[in-house]
């Protein structure tokens, strides 16, 4: 009589809410929040009759990318874990600031993907309409991040792509505090990646453009019940002196790669 094998409670919940990286043609370059030179958060709010629509556009987006950017740019799609429905988030990872011509070559020249983004998304008995039907109007919001320590050059073990939940963290350092800032960003992102179970993983970013020195952590989780070992990290309950954060500047948001059959869409999606 042959025994099964038991699996172990991560092992588990790999397989019931996968990692990113299911959603990428395994033949294809990918970058990651570790390797990229450039990171992208794009964000939009669907609106709530449209929001199967929108995830299927979302991955479709996604995939294009994926396949006409190999080794230059890698977007993968999530949705909060907690806090907004039918927020959804794309992390696109560029391997430099030159690849925002790529990807505007693409926009401008690529058919598929035009045909893609005109596509008629709606259907209902008013009017139809293409992408822009599927979000609130002026929701949709992109970040522009540039990794503190530049991209390494091989992937950390924990990443965008292999973490079963990643947690975004944006702190805003106190007017002439961004040199203290920038040490106890990498103090904890530092804490963070020594931690020895391998069930955590970070990287530290620089705001690009927007709100000067606002900082923004990747941290990636096997799965969320790693959270217990951020909370207890003594380097992620230190804030440094008082006025190195601006109060009320932090804020954490859980993101869940999105998976056909996951909430609002069927397991008969193919990415």
């Amino acid at each position: 009589m042959t025994g099964t094998i038991a699996m172990s409670p991560t092992q588990r919940f790999a397989g019931i809410v996968p990692a990113a990286s299911h959603q990428i043609d395994p033949s294809l370059d990918v970058l990651d929040s570790t390797t990229a030179g450039v990171l992208v958060l794009k964000s939009g709010q669907l609106r709530s009759q449209y929001r199967n629509e929108g995830r299927v556009f979302a991955r479709e987006l996604a995939k294009h990318v994926n396949r006409r950017q190999g080794g230059k740019a890698t977007a993968l799609v999530y949705e909060e874990t907690f806090g907004y429905e039918d927020r959804l988030h794309w992390l696109i990872h560029l391997q430099g600031l030159q690849t925002y011509y790529d990807m505007v070559e693409m926009g401008d020249q690529d058919r598929a993907y035009r045909e893609s983004v005109a596509a008629e998304r709606v259907a209902d008995a008013e009017s139809g309409g293409a992408w822009d039907r599927l979000f609130l109007d002026g929701s949709m919001r992109s970040d522009v991040l540039l990794p503190l320590n530049g991209p390494a050059a091989t992937p950390a073990p924990l990443n965008s792509a292999t973490a079963g939940i990643v947690v975004h963290r944006v702190a805003q350092p106190g007017y002439g505090m961004r040199a203290e800032a920038l040490e106890v960003a990498a103090e904890l992102t530092a804490a963070l990646n020594a931690d020895a179970g391998e069930e955590v993983g970070a990287v530290c970013f620089e705001e690009a453009f927007g709100p000067s020195g606002r900082l923004h952590w990747l941290i990636h989780l096997r799965d969320l019940t790693a959270w217990d070992r951020v909370r207890r990290n003594p380097a992620f309950r230190s804030e440094g002196r008082p006025g190195v954060f601006v109060d009320s500047g932090r804020d954490d948001i859980a993101l869940t790669p999105h998976h056909w059959g996951l909430y609002a869409t069927t397991p008969s999606h193919t990415p």
